[in-house]
């Protein structure tokens, strides 16, 4: 008689949500995105827990009663894990994790391993293991707290628990080296690209994640790119060309979407691949009108863009999904809010006309701007430079004309060349 198969069925995380509000106005549940956040990795969320708070508790950031209220919760609930809104400090989370009874991680562990289950390229699994593993490095004591008992005091007395502890720290150190230099290879070929693409007009999709960014992305320039109505579906940058009126096309980029709070060493981590946004001449910033909380978002991505130092490409706002609003003057008050914003449906198509006439009208005598350095003999370089750009200012240095210059996009394949055939190095301001 055969045996029948025994199936290995993961347990089931069922996790308690925790944070804290200290007077801001808020707009509905302020644990959602939490909850959206915790239930993209299949988390099952069985209750909710928020404190009023001035400052967080050093220990244990939420005060002691609302702990052992927490801790009530989870047991009544029969929760194995606890998940907080905030990133808490390794004391923080090993002290919670002993008084609760659960393992505790916090709101930038949950994004990191959102991260890691979307990963499908080479550089976005590189990518994300490097930003774990800078965000365990600080926290590795709390591995090795079972063998504290054995620790001794002096030279040669200490306990196997710090030796595990230093051998872990050289092994993860050793480790983040190498995806460092892994990843600059993927950040030099991400350059090379970028530098073929330099004479190419470039715009970036960029915004909260789940926006629509990919489902437009699709629509405007016909791709087939996997799109998912949940967070961060799109981790790796897309590229591809975008018809506008009147014969002109653009290098459209898809990107991957930004959220509140996102942990610093995935931004860092994930640098090659934000290039595309930085390097952009256009941004097209998608926010989704129908979610109460878009004001809070456009300040969120602004505030990224500010951090990897895209916020002075020109940018447009793009107020998507205005099919699913629900009340036209939300919509309304939040577009005129924002001077120049543009209302489109990539479900439904709608305002994808006048979306693609602003970016044309954009681009139509769109100056680029270009510093070169010509010798003061070569006086023949200097006549045919100002037949191609606009000189715009000259400093004399020693034996060279510095010349910062103005062209027009459809102009600068001509600049280059000139500057290729005469020697010199153009460089894009």
């Amino acid at each position: 008689m055969s045996r029948p198969l025994i199936e290995n069925v993961a347990p089931v995380e069922k996790a308690v949500l925790f944070g804290s509000v200290n007077g801001r106005v808020l707009h509905g549940d302020p644990l959602d995105e939490l909850a959206g956040l915790a239930e993209a990795v299949d988390v099952v969320v069985v209750d909710r827990m928020v404190q009023r708070l001035q400052r967080p508790v050093a220990a244990t950031y939420l005060g002691s009663g609302k702990v052992s209220e927490l801790k009530l919760v989870i047991k009544s609930q029969h929760a194995n894990l606890a998940i907080a809104d905030v990133d808490l400090s390794p004391a923080q989370a090993r002290n919670l994790t002993k008084l609760l009874g659960v393992r505790v991680i916090d709101r930038s562990e949950l994004i990191m391993d959102i991260f890691a289950l979307r990963a499908r390229t080479a550089q976005a699994k590189l990518q994300v293991e490097l930003a774990q593993l800078k965000y365990a490095l600080p926290r590795l004591r709390g591995q090795w707290s079972h063998l504290d008992r054995y620790s001794g005091g002096g030279v040669g007395t200490r306990g196997p628990g710090e030796k595990q502890l230093e051998t872990d720290r050289r092994i993860v150190n050793r480790r983040i080296r190498d995806l460092q230099q892994r990843l600059h290879v993927f950040e030099r070929r991400k350059q090379l690209t970028l530098d073929g693409r330099k004479d190419a007009r470039k715009v970036a999709l960029a915004g909260y994640t789940n926006t629509g960014k990919t489902t437009l992305f699709n629509v405007l320039t016909g791709a087939e790119t996997y799109a998912a109505d949940r967070l961060f579906a799109t981790l790796d940058t897309r590229t591809r060309r975008w018809p506008l009126p009147e014969g002109g096309e653009v290098l459209l980029s898809d990107t991957v979407g930004f959220i509140r709070d996102l942990p610093h060493h995935l931004v860092a981590s994930f640098h090659a691949t934000l290039e595309e946004v930085i390097e952009a001449d256009l941004i097209l910033h998608v926010v989704d009108g129908s979610d109460p909380e878009a004001g809070a978002h456009i300040d969120t991505v602004r505030s990224v863009m500010d951090s990897i130092g895209a916020g002075e490409v020109p940018t447009i706002l793009i107020v998507n999904k205005v099919d699913a609003v629900v009340d036209s003057m939300d919509l309304q008050a939040l577009l005129n809010g924002y001077q120049g914003a543009v209302a489109v449906s990539a479900r439904t198509g709608v305002g994808l006309d006048v979306l693609a006439e602003r970016v044309r009208a954009h681009f139509a005598g769109y100056q680029r701007s270009y510093r070169v350095c010509v010798p003061v003999t070569a006086g023949r370089a200097l006549a045919q430079v100002r037949e191609l750009a606009e000189v715009v200012d000259s400093t004399v240095r020693e034996d060279v004309i510095e010349l910062l210059l103005e062209v027009e996009a459809r102009q600068t394949g001509r600049l280059r060349a000139w500057a290729e055939g005469e020697g010199l190095a153009l460089e894009r301001k």
